[in-house]
């Protein structure tokens, strides 16, 4: 088994190094290349720090925060932050809850192609959230910004976590030679 290095060396032969490369994408794309992680995350915490597997939950996480800090920071009323407020809640109430639902049914990155996921993880959101709403509008609580805030983040922060252990299952899974999702 070469290391894409050695790969990428065997192929140069008089070629620039960025099209050797394009040439290596290629292949991967087209199939013809399996690339494999020499030292995959044995752990759900290593899976957690390494970034070339989990970055897509601390962004989730992070578009989550920043969403309720702007909201508390512009609760009082007109503020130069309040556009990115709007953009930003947006984002939170039709995308990241279905999103975070997609990687958690879907751990398996080559089960859906990345235009399935976004348009799966928009449907999903429009379909839960009002859903939560729903649910509050029956507790003493009610439908107001903070619990909806707060639910809406629970629920986003709850399944992206559900979703990155069920991903480190799927990873550590294939390390160890067992075939998942394969059916008899």
């Amino acid at each position: 088994m070469k290391t894409l290095q050695e790969l990428a060396k065997e192929k140069a032969k008089g070629m620039k190094l960025l099209n050797v490369y394009l040439e290596l994408y290629k292949l991967w794309v087209g199939g013809q290349l399996v690339l494999k992680d020499p030292s995959p995350p044995l752990t759900f915490r290593s899976y957690l720090t390494r970034l070339d597997y989990s970055a897509w939950l601390w962004t989730l996480l992070s578009l989550s925060l920043i969403t309720v800090t702007l909201v508390t920071v512009t609760e009082g009323g007109v503020s130069a932050l309040l556009p990115l407020r709007y953009v930003f809640g947006a984002l939170t109430v039709l995308f990241l809850p279905g999103y975070a639902i997609v990687e958690a049914l879907y751990p398996k990155g080559e089960e859906l192609s990345p235009l399935e996921r976004l348009a799966l993880s928009i449907g999903l959101s429009l379909a839960v959230v009002p859903l939560i709403g729903l649910i509050l509008n029956y507790t003493p609580i009610g439908i107001r910004l903070y619990p909806v805030l707060t639910s809406l983040s629970i629920l986003t922060c709850t399944t992206a976590f559900i979703g990155a252990y069920r991903k480190h299952l799927y990873v550590s899974l294939t390390v160890k030679g067992v075939k998942v999702g394969a059916r008899s």
